[in-house]
């Protein structure tokens, strides 16, 4: 009984650590955000060049996690997450003296490189470590926090760039401390995966999705990839059509603006769990199309209040939706599934981010924001349809796995 007892802590210790490191880890991702209409002002980025930020970050990303998608299986969780946080540090420390378009993209491409190894190693070792119960906590946990860690980091840089000293540096200087501080709460936690050989042979690129849940990927695929693709069109339009279709140069409220899409896919992501997979993913889509409606809408008349509460509603839409997919992969899952699982969403996920964004970012010169956001608006109209059509629950598990680490990871992520 003490063994176990002592066991709880430390993995109690090891979960909170993971979720902290992972919030911190996307916070620091965010936090340029309110700084792109600053970098427009000041230095005379474009619209295709901030674009094509998102594209660094997407690409660097995706090369990430299909080469160390399954390190962390071997490495451990904690060497592999403290080196992400650490990439993370040197990609802010980049971003402290920003005058130039390379240099933006350069850090972008360092902060994809921490993100994309991040986005394996702390979301499975959130998964390892999280408690039985609540049944939903480990997948909401593992895919939630990210969405919350860029809203905080939006709101939080939004503010210390409008009423802080030193606007363009300070939100990097307090996200290097952040990610610094995690670095240590990882390093005294304790290891949930034991590390094995093969790590070398494991950086060849390969994704692996168990074939129980493979006829669960076209949905998935389709939901993740229209809810990407708006946060990463929120990243590289949005701060411009908040100045210029809704007319304020607030950096908060550019930061706010992006945290409504961010932010409720946390709340939503726990009201998922009470339907079954499928259904939550219609529901999710439904739901993030209504807001899409709303934002093409707002846009339209240019109206800044109908555009963020339009923006929260495809937020929650979204969670409900990135939840019951992930939950779906879930299901069943082993220790050594979850690395390559995680893996395999991420990289559909960035996917969705990166293409639609460099096409944009080509169409920029030619469409108006408006116009872009129609097409944006059309791909969440062809995804929801499809998802709508085609959604199908897990198979039944055959795997033998205990009930309650089966349920722990069969929620949203």
């Amino acid at each position: 009984m003490i063994n176990q007892v002592s066991q709880g802590g430390t993995l109690r210790l090891a979960f909170l650590s993971a979720v902290a490191s992972l919030a911190a880890a996307f916070a620091a991702v965010g936090s340029t955000i309110p700084l792109f209409n600053i970098y427009r002002a000041e230095d005379g980025f474009t619209n295709a060049g901030i674009s094509m930020t998102v594209v660094a970050y997407s690409a660097a990303t995706l090369t990430t996690l299909l080469m160390t998608g399954r390190l962390s299986n071997h490495l451990g969780r904690r060497p592999t997450s403290i080196a992400s946080l650490g990439l993370l540090v040197l990609g802010c420390l980049l971003l402290l003296n920003v005058h130039d378009i390379g240099i933006l993209i350069a850090g972008r491409l360092l902060m994809g490189l921490g993100a994309g190894l991040a986005s394996t190693s702390l979301t499975s070792y959130i998964v390892d470590a999280a408690p039985a119960k609540p049944a939903w906590l480990a997948s909401v946990a593992s895919s939630q926090t990210v969405m919350l860690g860029l809203a905080v980091g939006a709101i939080a840089s939004g503010a210390l760039v409008q009423f802080g000293p030193w606007p363009r540096e300070l939100i990097y200087l307090v996200a290097v401390g952040l990610l610094l501080l995690s670095a240590a709460l990882v390093a005294v936690s304790p290891e949930t995966a034991t590390p094995s050989p093969g790590a070398w042979s494991s950086l060849r690129p390969h994704v692996r999705v168990p074939a129980r849940v493979r006829h669960l990927l076209p949905v998935a695929a389709a939901v993740f990839l229209a809810t990407w693709a708006t946060g990463a069109f929120y990243q590289a339009f949005v701060p411009a059509l908040v100045e210029d279709q809704l007319h304020t140069r607030s950096p908060l409220v550019l930061g706010l603006v992006f945290a409504a899409y961010m932010g409720p896919s946390a709340l939503g992501a726990p009201l998922g769990g009470r339907f079954t997979s499928a259904a939550a993913e219609r529901l999710g889509m439904i739901i993030f199309l209504a807001g899409w409606i709303g934002i093409i809408i707002a846009i339209a008349t240019g109206t800044l209040v109908p555009f963020i509460t339009a923006t929260i509603v495809a937020g929650a839409g979204q969670g409900i939706a990135i939840s019951a997919a992930t939950r779906g992969l879930l299901r069943g899952s082993t220790p050594a599934d979850r690395a390559p699982i995680f893996s395999a969403t991420y990289l559909l996920c960035y996917s969705g981010a990166a293409i639609p964004a460099l096409a944009s970012g080509q169409l920029s010169n030619t469409f108006s924001l408006p116009q872009i956001a129609l097409g944006y608006g059309a791909l969440a109209l062809v995804a929801t349809v499809f998802t709508v059509i085609a959604a199908r629950n897990p198979h039944p598990d055959t795997t033998g796995n205990s009930p309650a680490r089966e349920q722990s990871c069969a929620t949203p992520s």
